[in-house]
């Protein structure tokens, strides 16, 4: 793979929305661009948390074992199942609104989906040191799409022509969660048939 088909695989995956652009969104929209930096620091950790072993020790694993692939995706499905549990309901519980976290970001970076893609299809096998080019090129792109992310939920707080009020805002995060954890759960029942 070249670098420019390795930068627009990547782009496209981290541009689409998913699980973890949901809470970078719901982060810049509440905390604002500065604040919510460090939740790149959480994306980008549970990214490389998750493809660098799968890179290079376990592709071989989940070539052989494809159900292991499916148990990756249930808890995937249940993890994001139960944010958007916790956006839902976040005021109910503490009377005021929801802070997201490093540790949730990074969690569901972590069991999103697409780090399985990027270790299995996108990213070369090779040594951990024959793949620092391409992690360094990987991490730019992930700080990249993350702070865009973070930038498109701080404009929708910023909106003067209409108010979103941050109930709403998590309001809907959760129900992007819900399809997302959905979609998740239909692929994986769907690949057992």
């Amino acid at each position: 793979m070249t670098i420019p088909q390795f930068t627009f695989a990547i782009l496209l995956l981290l541009c689409t929305p998913g699980p973890t652009n949901t809470l970078m969104a719901l982060g810049g929209f509440s905390r604002g661009w500065a604040r919510a930096l460090p939740l790149v620091a959480g994306e980008l950790g549970g990214y490389l948390t998750a493809i660098v072993p799968v890179t290079t020790v376990a592709a071989p694993f989940f070539t052989a074992y494809p159900q292991a692939s499916l148990i990756a995706k249930a808890a995937a499905a249940i993890w994001v199942l139960w944010l958007s549990y916790g956006l839902w309901n976040a005021e109910k519980k503490s009377g005021r609104g929801v802070e997201i976290s490093l540790r949730q970001v990074f969690l569901t970076t972590l069991l999103n989906p697409k780090a399985l893609i990027i270790a299995l299809v996108i990213m070369p096998r090779g040594a951990p040191l024959e793949l620092l080019p391409w992690l360094g090129l990987f991490a730019g792109l992930v700080i990249l799409a993350a702070n865009g992310w973070i930038l498109f939920g701080r404009m929708l707080g910023r909106t003067e022509r209409f108010a979103i009020k941050p109930v709403l805002m998590r309001r809907v995060a959760a129900a992007c969660l819900l399809v997302f954890a959905m979609i998740l759960t239909t692929t994986s029942i769907q690949s057992l048939a």
